[in-house]
């Protein structure tokens, strides 16, 4: 099944450079594009045609208007457009499991941290399956961002970021880029050590050469998978938020992983993702992992 580059839009400035953004992906891919609105009808009592066969009719012209700019400049795109009345976290996280990826709108800086992303976009990226990408308002396909890299962090054991690497580099092969693969380490603690990990230590020679060979492992398939992306192995000190936003002005896409998992409070988007929707100048994507 071919899966398509799906664009929730709401009519804002943020969600229209994100479909531009899914547009300018599909392209690249060779996939259709899917547009998909959400909507709840409004009884308001001041608007004289206020019945939802009205208010759909809006919202459709109004998508409508939005995908023609898209089509107009993208002539042989595949355009599919969804008007779904519902919940719109409930429909976008069911439009991206049907997706190659989901791209949504972001609010970008403001003077409150926390309200970035806004609550939608939270709850997506925390319920999706499929990788999450965020899209600044006024996101263009300039000269100067076509030619920078992919960043991708990596952490853990090959198979923890798998899903997260192949997505990387899969965008780099498509847009003829390079990935920036980081590795964030830091000193453990006294009680971590255990004669096993000391072993392992002694056998690399000391915890960044352990960090750099830990990496390199994760890296060796998608290098074989992908000979012609350069790869740039980028090994740092830190925690990984930082040393991930550190490379963000090299990058013309971040792409971070999230544990797809379930606490006692719900699902999370972790502390790294986080830090990269809220800071990083560039489009976040978000993939789910186990």
């Amino acid at each position: 099944m071919t899966r398509p580059i799906t664009a929730g839009v709401d009519g804002t400035e943020e969600s229209l450079s994100a479909l531009d953004w899914a547009a300018r992906e599909a392209v690249r891919r060779g996939l259709p594009l899917r547009v998909v609105q959400a909507w709840r009808y409004q009884p308001y009592e001041a608007i004289d045609a206020a019945d939802p066969d009205t208010q759909a009719g809006w919202v459709r012209d109004a998508l409508d208007e939005a995908v023609r700019g898209v089509t107009a400049r993208n002539p042989h795109l595949d355009v599919v457009t969804d008007v779904v009345s519902g919940d719109p976290a409930e429909t976008l996280v069911a439009a991206a499991a049907e997706a190659e990826m989901l791209a949504l709108g972001s609010r970008g800086h403001g003077p409150v941290v926390g309200f970035l992303l806004g609550s939608v976009g939270r709850q997506v990226i925390a319920g999706s399956t499929r990788p999450v990408v965020l899209v600044r308002a006024g996101d263009q396909p300039t000269a100067e961002a076509a030619g920078r890299e992919i960043v991708v962090g990596q952490q853990g054991e090959p198979e923890d970021s798998a899903d997260t690497l192949r997505f990387a580099f899969e965008t780099a092969a498509a847009r003829d880029a390079g990935v920036r693969a980081v590795r964030a380490w830091s000193l453990p603690p006294v009680f971590a050590y255990s004669p096993g990990s000391m072993a392992l230590l002694d056998e690399a020679r000391g915890l960044e050469p352990f960090e750099r060979k830990s990496l390199a492992a994760a890296l060796q398939p998608w290098r074989e998978q992908f000979p012609d992306v350069p790869v740039v192995e980028h090994v740092e000190i830190g925690s990984a938020g930082q040393v991930l936003l550190s490379v963000a002005a090299r990058a013309q896409l971040m792409v971070v992983g999230r544990r797809a998992r379930r606490t006692a409070v719900g699902a999370r988007i972790g502390s790294v993702a986080h830090g990269a929707l809220h800071h990083a100048p560039c489009p976040v994507a978000v993939v789910p992992h186990t």
